[in-house]
């Protein structure tokens, strides 16, 4: 792995302290050899710590950082603060208009999300597989920036790396989650399978929760081992385990 942590950003949220990283920059040894964050991942407690520190270092030195235990849920919380490890909310998204503060979810192939209204000081960061997009975590970040005084049609979304269509197939079952008019997220596969849309459809819910901007970066986490941790990839390939990576959001001091 290179020794620099690669910090990936969007042009939607320029100026706003951000970043999705990836597995570059990292001390983890092995199959979550990297920049790995995720304390379920089988690595050394010291080397995850060690890999946060140098990811909020990379996206805003000095800044505490906020994470959730994430759930698939559509639950969202308002962070003052860190939490202690073993006190972090059940929850899969976080808001906050304090400066100084990261909000960082962990993914290994759901959709990484993060939002700001620029002129209220008001940002969020989401997690969102497919039952938590599909449960309206994203509608749910979206409405508790508002009670921060956010509005939706000034909040920027942008979508990090997460599974590509071309590599998330699903089967029959899966696709009876979605009603009519989401079939358009899926793409016809091998018998009695297809090919899921995840970060158009989670596009998809953020426009219809009137968010004014909706960049979704286009990284695929399956297909590039190199650059990003993977679940359905390590589960593919026999991996005992598999790393994760951070996605952060701040408002500077």
């Amino acid at each position: 792995m290179a020794d620099t942590v690669e910090v990936i950003r969007s042009e939607a949220l320029a100026g706003i302290p951000h970043g999705f990283l990836g597995r570059r920059g990292g001390v983890s040894q092995g199959v979550v050899a990297g920049l790995n964050v995720g304390h379920g991942a089988d690595d050394a407690m010291e080397a995850v710590a060690e890999n946060r520190r140098r990811a909020v270092a990379a996206v805003l030195p000095g800044a505490a950082l906020a994470t959730v235990y994430q759930v698939h849920s559509p639950h969202v919380v308002y962070a003052a603060g860190p939490w202690p490890y073993e006190e972090r909310p059940r929850a899969d998204a976080m808001v906050t208009d304090r400066p100084g503060l990261l909000l960082g979810v962990v993914t290994a192939d759901c959709a990484p999300v993060l939002l700001a209204d620029r002129a209220a000081g008001v940002i969020g960061a989401a997690h969102a597989g497919w039952r938590g997009a599909h449960g309206g975590v994203l509608e749910a970040t979206v409405t508790a920036m508002e009670r921060l005084g956010a509005r939706a049609g000034r909040i920027a979304a942008a979508i990090g790396p997460a599974i590509a269509q071309r590599s998330y197939e699903v089967d029959g079952r899966f696709a009876e989650n979605f009603t009519a008019a989401d079939k358009r997220f899926f793409a016809p596969g091998r018998a009695g399978h297809w090919q899921f849309d995840l970060e158009g459809y989670a596009a998809m819910r953020l426009a219809a929760a009137g968010v004014a901007t909706v960049d979704p970066l286009g990284l695929d986490t399956y297909s590039d081992a190199a650059r990003f941790f993977s679940y359905r990839r390590s589960v593919h390939r026999g991996e005992p385990s598999y790393g994760r990576q951070l996605s952060l959001i701040g408002l500077p001091r």
